[in-house]
């Protein structure tokens, strides 16, 4: 008997030093996977994309593309949808909007302000050249159509930078194992004319590295200059992304657009303070609309 309980008795305190040291193990496992879920990755990224200043643009605007400021003042902006050869004009809360008709239909992209000349994009590269003094008649009367400047790709952004013009492909022409979306620059003179200025190109496989997402699907929508870092914000739609490149478009970092924000987002712009506009068209229950993203303090 006395064997019996000696036995039962060893097996209690096994039992329970086994017990304790599995605790310990779990609490420290517990512990890892708290810290673990809790700890978001660190980014230096200023603005703050989770809470945006919504503007809601009126029905002509329901497919918004591309947007821009004249010399970065938000009080106006310029925009384009993606059927029609009109060029809207308006607050960022106005309700109705102002147009000049400059072409007739198409599939207008992007659209810049360079030399006081509105230059519009169309998928197949052809431009729309006038100036902002036609912009308060109905019609433009003279439209200056430029079709042979850029090689034969499918384009979706454009923007401007000092006396430069920069143009964006949507897909590359380039062989599966070397794909890239390529920038086209062009300088463009008094007369308005432009003189090809360079070529730089966004590897996919470099993309794909950096953001993991899947190779030879980066299809961006939209870019614009982050003056204030002298970098290029380019803006993916597909991707829901917008990657980070510096002044010569070698890539820096990317971002994610996640949340309900971004239905279909399509242009981006700066103003003289530095905040962030992407323009988003509508969707089965959502207006097109600008939302605004203010420098995080």
């Amino acid at each position: 008997m006395r064997n019996y309980k000696y036995t039962l008795l060893s097996f209690f305190a096994a039992f329970s030093v086994a017990f304790f040291c599995i605790s310990c193990v779990n609490e420290k496992h517990n512990d890892a996977e708290t810290a673990s879920e809790t700890e978001q990755p660190k980014t230096d990224f200023p603005y703050d994309l989770a809470n945006p200043i919504k503007h809601n643009m009126p029905q002509s605007l329901f497919e918004i593309s591309g947007i821009v400021f004249n010399n970065g003042d938000p009080k106006q902006v310029y925009a384009i949808q993606d059927e029609d050869g009109d060029l809207f004009y308006l607050g960022l809360d106005d309700k109705e909007a102002k147009f000049t008709k400059f072409g007739g239909k198409g599939d207008y992209e992007d659209l810049a302000i360079l030399k006081n000349q509105f230059i519009v994009l169309k998928s197949n590269g052809e431009l729309h050249i006038f100036p902002l003094s036609e912009i308060s008649k109905p019609e433009v009367a003279n439209v200056k159509k430029v079709k042979d400047l850029l090689p034969k790709a499918e384009y979706e952004g454009i923007a401007a930078d000092g006396d430069k013009l920069y143009v964006l492909t949507k897909n590359s022409k380039t062989d599966d194992k070397n794909k890239a979306t390529s920038v086209y620059a062009f300088t463009m003179s008094d007369d308005g004319s432009l003189k090809a200025d360079g070529e730089f190109a966004l590897p996919y496989k470099d993309i794909a590295a950096l953001s993991g997402a899947k190779k030879g699907n980066f299809k961006p929508s939209a870019l614009a200059k982050n003056k204030n870092t002298n970098e290029w914000y380019i803006l993916s739609s597909i991707n829901k992304m917008i990657l980070i490149t510096d002044a010569s478009f070698k890539i820096k970092n990317f971002i994610s657009l996640k949340g309900g924000n971004f239905n279909q987002p399509e242009g981006i712009a700066f103003d003289t303070d530095n905040t962030l506009y992407i323009s988003n068209e509508g969707g089965t229950l959502s207006a097109g609309n600008i939302l605004e993203f203010k420098l995080k303090k």
